[in-house]
């Protein structure tokens, strides 16, 4: 005879979510201000961003570094390699530095150094804030634009000021939250893909973005808040691949131009060389880049640029504090920084042979 069922006794107290208190956007910017000279350097790259997305400047936009950001030294370390890199091939490339401090995860798994900067699951968020704030300001000082994945907006305030171009993920593309969060930002938006590949999504979200929004944010004191918003005129896809197959081929780029001019936009595409682009093989990357630069050579304009994941050590590792390689990513693998630095040369030479 089976047994009868019991239910679970309810415990006599219920736990009640904990709250640790964090600076407010206004507090932050206090400690950590922006310049005003390094705010026009930055309005000005952004500026420079958005002529090559307008087809006023025929530079290749290039957004490279590493997937995510887990120690500021060594990302100060490649910013100062990639600053000098920028400033030779600046004639035919436009680079930005990758940011990233917060990344999704399908389950769980470590968020980025905005939410656990010491790694070790402790989660300080207000550590994390300050940290991820320097950082970019740091990186900005050495006249490298910064770029970053937008991923929770209420983390956007305190970082919105110090950004040239933002991406909103393939997760997160279909959100109407971050639709309107992109309607308010000054800097050009990547909307990716959808993870199943499909474009529309993408241009769904480009649509919203140009549009201006009334929607709910807190303010720089942290207050609850109605946000008005322009619309953003500067938003292009970002193809990134799905299901663990490349869009970056030219059929692909045909196919989204296409999808682009059925809505009435005018194309400008971005190409993510990792991710379902490169099959998850970092090194293919060099693979997906050089296909990409074919096409610009045989007069595709509407790819305008390109993502990259680098590091200055290729690969990656697994998360164990005390006993990490440096510079080496924690999430997906990268390229090295001499392969990047090859690759990107190349790239160079062979749009400046172009020109002759």
């Amino acid at each position: 005879m089976n047994a009868p069922l019991t239910m679970p006794q309810r415990p006599d107290v219920a736990t009640a979510p904990s709250h640790q208190p964090l600076p407010t956007p206004g507090e932050l910017k206090q400690r950590l201000p922006l310049e005003d000279a390094l705010g026009e350097q930055i309005e000005r790259q952004r500026g420079e961003i958005q002529a090559i997305l307008d087809g006023r400047d025929d530079r290749l936009l290039v957004v490279v570094g590493p997937c995510s950001i887990h120690d500021p030294r060594a990302a100060l370390e490649y910013a100062e390699k990639l600053s000098e890199l920028a400033a030779r091939l600046d004639d035919r490339l436009l680079m930005v530095m990758r940011v990233y401090v917060e990344k999704p995860r399908t389950t769980v798994g470590w968020k980025g150094l905005a939410y656990d900067p010491h790694l070790d699951g402790s989660d300080d968020m207000a550590q994390g804030l300050e940290v991820s704030r320097r950082l970019m300001r740091d990186i900005a000082a050495l006249g490298m634009p910064v770029a970053t994945e937008l991923l929770q907006p209420m983390a956007a305030p305190y970082l919105e000021d110090l950004l040239s171009w933002v991406a909103i993920g393939a997760r997160t593309t279909e959100s109407q939250i971050h639709r309107e969060l992109a309607s308010g930002l000054r800097a050009a938006v990547g909307f990716k893909n959808g993870t199943d590949g499909s474009v529309d999504v993408a241009v769904a979200a480009m649509q919203s973005a140009a549009h201006p929004h009334r929607h709910f944010a807190l303010d720089d004191a942290g207050r609850p808040a109605m946000r008005e918003t322009d619309g953003n005129p500067h938003t292009h896809v970002v193809l990134r691949g799905g299901h663990g197959k490349p869009n970056y081929d030219a059929d692909s780029v045909r196919a989204c131009r296409r999808t682009l001019q059925s809505a009435g936009i005018t194309p400008r595409l971005m190409v993510d060389c990792s991710h379902a682009n490169s099959r998850k093989d970092y090194r293919r990357q060099t693979e997906v880049m050089l296909d990409v630069l074919e096409q610009r050579l045989a007069g595709d304009r509407d790819l305008v640029g390109v993502m990259l994941e680098s590091h200055l050590y290729e690969g990656k590792q697994s998360l164990q504090p005390g006993a990490m390689r440096y510079g080496v990513s924690v999430t997906d693998a990268c390229l090295g920084w001499d392969g990047t630095e090859h690759l990107l040369t190349l790239a160079a030479e062979r749009l400046r042979d172009a020109c002759a």
